[in-house]
C-alpha cells in the first residue's frame, strides 16, 4: 500500500453501518470513505440465503471496482455470517465482517444469562450456534429475533417518530430472570441497533450491559491498515451511496453528514 491515505468502502443492509463507520473514522480520521446503503433491498433478515449471497456479491464487486477500496467492512451481521467466503473468494481486498459479539459478552457476563438481539437471519445462521458453542458454552444464551428493530432504527434516522412501547416489545425477550439471576449481557447482533441505544437504556426492565462489535472492528482496522499517517484537524468529507434513490430524505442527508459523508451524485 502506498503513503496516501487509504479508501475504506463500508457496507450495509441499509443505515446501520453508520454505528460502525464511526469508531473506524475516529481511529483513521486520515481515510477516505466510502458507504454503501443496500436500502433497496433493507431488510435483510428474511431474503432467501442464495438471493442475500447474489444481491450482496454483485453490489460489492460492482463499487470495489468502482472505488478501488483498500479495505471493505462488511458493517452487517446477516450479511456477513453468510457471504464472506464468496467474498473472499472474489477479490484480493482485506475485507472485515461482522459477526455477533457472543464471546465478550461471555467474557463479562457475571450472571452466565446472556441475550443476543439480531434479525432473524442472523438468529438461525449456524455460524452464530458455533460461537455459542465455541465461547459461550457456561452461559444460557437467549437468542432474540427483533424482527423490526431495524426498521424502527431507519425510521428515526429519516426523522420519523418512533414510540417506546414497540421498542420495549422488541426488546423484552431479552429480559430473562431465572430463580436469583438475571440477564446481565445483551449482544447488539445488528448494527442498526445501537442507533437506538439511548431508547433501549430507558425502557429496558433493567440495567444491563450491551455488546457492540464496532470498536473491536475499529480496532481490526488499524491492525490490517495501521495508525493514521497524517494529523488531520478536518477529516475529508466521505460519500454515501444508497441503492434505492427513493430512501434519501433531508433528515438522512442531515444524519449521515454528523457521521462525515455527504451523498454521492455521480454516475
Amino acid at each position: 500500500m502506498s503513503g496516501n491515505p487509504p479508501t475504506i468502502l463500508v457496507f450495509d443492509s441499509g443505515v446501520g453501518g453508520l454505528t460502525v463507520l464511526a469508531p473506524i473514522r475516529a481511529a483513521r480520521p486520515d481515510a477516505h470513505y466510502v458507504y454503501i446503503g443496500d436500502t433497496a433491498c433493507f431488510p435483510y433478515g428474511e431474503l432467501p440465503e442464495p438471493t442475500l449471497i447474489e444481491q450482496v456479491t454483485t453490489i460489492i464487486t460492482e463499487m470495489a471496482e468502482r472505488f478501488q477500496p483498500d479495505l471493505i467492512v462488511i458493517a452487517c451481521h446477516t450479511a456477513s455470517t453468510l457471504v464472506l467466503p464468496e467474498l473472499r473468494a472474489r477479490l484480493s481486498i482485506p475485507i472485515i465482517g461482522t459477526v455477533p459479539a457472543i464471546k465478550p459478552a461471555a467474557e463479562q457476563s457475571k450472571s452466565k444469562l446472556i441475550s443476543v438481539l439480531a434479525t432473524q437471519g442472523t438468529v438461525k445462521r449456524d455460524y452464530t450456534a458455533t460461537l455459542i458453542r465455541d465461547f459461550a458454552g457456561e452461559c444460557e444464551v437467549t437468542l432474540v429475533s427483533a424482527s423490526l428493530l431495524a426498521g424502527l432504527a431507519e425510521a428515526v434516522l429519516r426523522g420519523e417518530a418512533v414510540e417506546d412501547a414497540a421498542i420495549l416489545h422488541e426488546i423484552s425477550p431479552a429480559f430473562v430472570a431465572n430463580e436469583d439471576k438475571k440477564t446481565d449481557c445483551i449482544v447488539l447482533a445488528c448494527t442498526h441497533y445501537p442507533l437506538l441505544l439511548a431508547a433501549f437504556q430507558r425502557v429496558a426492565p433493567w440495567s444491563v450491559t450491551w455488546i457492540d462489535p464496532a470498536p473491536a472492528i475499529a480496532r481490526r482496522v488499524v491492525q490490517l491498515l495501521g495508525e493514521a499517517k497524517t494529523d488531520t484537524a478536518t477529516p475529508p468529507r466521505g460519500l454515501a451511496l444508497l441503492t434505492d434513490e427513493a430512501s434519501w430524505t433531508n433528515a438522512l442527508e442531515s444524519a449521515f453528514a454528523d457521521y462525515g459523508l455527504v451523498r454521492f451524485n455521480g454516475k
